[in-house]
């Protein structure tokens, strides 16, 4: 499949609300795209994703796919410089709203997005957030205050819940798109917890500037000492009050995308419980939920409706 040359910026910002119909083999290779850089990058959703209805699997592959593909545009090492950076990331959310308008894409990653797309009928506000938020690594390394990271998160995470809702089919999507929106920032702000590290790596510190200093932690001395924990079982309790307010939200969903999300929730909030194991040190190595315990997890929540595990004391 060829990918396309950057187009001129587009204005579109609605369409016909119509499925996208490709050659069978192009989008089958796209999709096989999607779903190779969400198993390889986004492990844990991956699994709980597998659990989904067959035909709906290609669609969580697809919106990852784009979250993947945009995010080595801006981190991904030797891309070029930041200017460059800034270009190609430019380029591909115009291509992406021109191929949404035309109902088509010959991009390798974007056929399978824009197929996504309009059978979901996904409003493409929710994707202008979302590239919002990835220009903003490009300008923005630290954030002072919580509310300073909610705002970069709604666009990063938030929409990823949103989105999510048109796979998940609730009976009255309103209800439960806060919980939604929760849910994904919650799944996010453990990520960061757990990534302190690989993130420094680019310069980057996704926990609020007024907590480090609130008990005195520094993560560049990249070391897990006393300021460090306090700071992380702060945040552990943080992250875990914002699961238990999203499980409001996940009682409301039908049966089967329920148990889907509560074992996506299950192992992300395992992911809390391994740096609590090796005592919040996430420099030393990484905190990772063995892909036997995913299966597991997947497994029982498919057999049986069960509600969340609690989670451990912070």
């Amino acid at each position: 499949m060829r990918a396309p040359e950057p187009v001129a910026e587009a204005q579109a910002r609605t369409w016909p609300r119509v499925a996208t119909v490709g050659d069978p083999a192009e989008m089958a290779a796209s999709d096989a795209i999607c779903k190779r850089l969400h198993a390889r990058h986004g492990t844990t959703y991956y699994w709980a994703t597998r659990a989904l209805p067959r035909a709906d699997q290609p669609h969580v592959h697809a919106l990852y796919g784009l979250c993947r593909y945009a995010d080595e545009l801006v981190d991904a090492p030797g891309v070029g410089s930041l200017q460059e950076r800034a270009e190609r990331l430019d380029a591909l959310h115009h291509r992406f709203t021109l191929d949404l308008a035309a109902g088509a894409s010959e991009h390798p990653v974007l056929m399978a997005v824009v197929r996504t797309v309009r059978h979901l009928q996904l409003d493409g506000e929710l994707f202008d957030r979302f590239f919002d938020a990835m220009r903003m690594d490009l300008s923005v390394t630290r954030y002072e205050t919580f509310d300073d990271l909610h705002t970069y998160m709604d666009g990063s995470a938030a929409v990823i819940g949103e989105m999510m809702l048109a796979v998940l089919r609730p009976t009255d999507p309103e209800a439960v798109r806060a919980g939604a929106r929760t849910l994904g920032i919650a799944f996010q702000l453990t990520n960061f917890l757990r990534d302190v590290d690989e993130d420094l790596d680019r310069g980057r510190i996704y926990l609020p500037q007024e907590d480090l200093a609130r008990f005195g932690a520094d993560p560049w001395r990249r070391r897990a000492d006393t300021a460090w924990r306090e700071l992380s079982r702060f945040q552990i309790a943080r992250i875990r009050g914002l699961y238990h307010e999203a499980d409001l939200a996940i009682a409301e969903l039908p049966p089967r995308s329920a148990n889907v999300i509560r074992a996506a929730r299950i192992l992300y909030s395992g992911i809390l419980e391994r740096i609590e194991d090796q005592d919040h040190d996430v420099f030393a190595r990484r905190a990772r939920v063995p892909t036997a315990t995913k299966l597991w997890v997947v497994g029982r929540e498919l057999a049986r409706g069960v509600t969340p595990r609690p989670a451990r004391p912070a």
